[in-house]
């Protein structure tokens, strides 16, 4: 049984790791990959990543704080990246 309590510590980066599955997949559709792959991808990632956190956050519970900011500067710097991808700075 999950106890999502245990979840609570990764909500941010839950949140804010979805929103940056938006912002990637929108990144390919302005590079004009083929739709079917792009989302047949995004699909694999998600599911890779809700197995990743079901299993690992046992394990990883201790450094939750540390990963919550490690991943947070990660979405931001990819999120800032796509942006400026997408209107052509980059």
């Amino acid at each position: 049984m999950v106890n999502w309590k245990d979840y609570a510590p990764f909500t941010g980066l839950l949140i804010f790791g979805n929103i940056e599955n938006l912002i990637l997949a929108s990144q390919g559709a302005t590079a004009h990959v083929n739709p079917v792959i792009l989302g047949a991808l995004s699909v694999i990632m998600v599911i890779i990543w809700l197995l990743i956190g079901t299993y690992g956050t046992k394990m990883a519970i201790k450094y939750a704080d540390y990963i919550e900011i490690i991943g947070g500067v990660a979405i931001i710097i990819l999120g800032i990246e796509a942006m400026l991808d997408a209107v052509g700075i980059i």
